[in-house]
């Protein structure tokens, strides 16, 4: 008789219909007390709580990861994905939360260079950890009945196609950096609220269906693109960005006067200085996310080829001398 462990009867229990109502009426009451106590005593709270409270962005965040345990308990064991992909889905939620649901948003309003961490975790780092991750299946699986149809829906799915299109997609992950840094879009963006939400929104999304797209491990299809394709992208959007933050750090006038408007929190760093690191921000973490990820496209592509010679010569090549030898031909 099979016998199942105690992680995996842990995870089975997160299944039941009955613990997932408890956990979400649970995570919905958590979100009214840290609301609450953000809005009332912010004082008391630790740097890891939000600087503002925003229900939109918390319940994302927590219903989203809910979402993948539930689905990974309702997924057989044989067929869940590795514990290096859940901890890459899970390492990608936790910096979406430490970038706008922390203390740390407040330092990022009210520094430049912090500013450009902001948005390397929001468009770069959090998305590439969620689309290594893989996670849409499993999500959806775990998804409550009626939105998991919103999801599927077949407007969601036309738009998908669009945005996700090789061109656009790299217009836009780039189109969208540059545009939030024009220095009239930035003012504008960070004294209007609801302007600094869709900015930040736009960084997140925008990222995940990038990166996604990039990252995809399959052949072209069921995958929406070639490795050529892919290859392309990943080195494609890397000048752009460095060419910004090049002119951004080597700019000799205050670009982004809002800084010193709202109070520098760390006065010591002077608007040059302040300007000079952020735009470095951009010139270098940002350039070197995209040969992380050409190195993650080439290594994908390595391994469908060595699947094909696998099922040519019928037998197991991994870890074998010729291995190499036969996906450089």
């Amino acid at each position: 008789m099979d016998r199942t462990t105690a992680a995996e009867q842990q995870i089975s229990g997160i299944g039941s219909d009955s613990t997932n109502a408890v956990i979400v009426v649970a995570l919905l009451g958590a979100a009214f007390v840290l609301w609450w106590l953000c809005k009332w005593h912010p004082s008391l709270l630790p740097f890891w709580t939000p600087w503002e409270f925003s229900w939109l962005q918390f319940l994302t965040i927590v219903l989203t990861v809910w979402w993948y345990l539930h689905g990974l308990a309702l997924t057989a064991a044989a067929d869940r994905p590795s514990l290096a992909r859940q901890l890459s889905f899970l390492g990608g939620m936790i910096v979406f939360y430490a970038m706008v649901q922390t203390r740390f948003e407040y330092l990022a309003e009210h520094m430049f260079f912090l500013n450009r961490v902001q948005h390397i975790g929001m468009h770069h780092l959090g998305p590439l950890l969620v689309a290594l991750s893989r996670p849409g299946a499993t999500i959806k699986l775990g998804m409550p009945p009626f939105v998991r149809r919103l999801a599927e829906h077949r407007a969601i799915a036309l738009g998908l196609n669009i945005v996700q299109q090789p061109v656009l997609a790299a217009a836009l992950f780039v189109g969208l950096v540059a545009f939030w840094l024009i220095p009239a879009v930035h003012f504008y963006a960070m004294v209007d609220p609801k302007v600094y939400a869709i900015m930040n929104w736009s960084m997140v999304v925008d990222g995940i269906l990038f990166w996604c797209l990039v990252l995809d491990p399959r052949s072209k299809p069921p995958a929406r693109t070639s490795f050529g394709t892919r290859v392309v992208l990943a080195t494609g959007v890397m000048f752009p960005q460095i060419l910004i933050g090049a002119i951004i750090a080597l700019s000799r006038r205050d670009l982004y006067p809002f800084y010193d408007l709202c109070g520098r929190i760390y006065p010591a760093i002077k608007a040059g200085t302040d300007q000079v690191i952020g735009g470095l921000i951009i010139w270098i973490p940002a350039a070197m996310m995209s040969v992380v990820a050409l190195t993650m496209v080439i290594n994908a592509f390595r391994r469908y080829e060595d699947a094909k010679k696998e099922d040519a010569y019928g037998k197991d090549l991994s870890g074998s001398a010729i291995q190499a030898t036969l996906w450089t031909g």
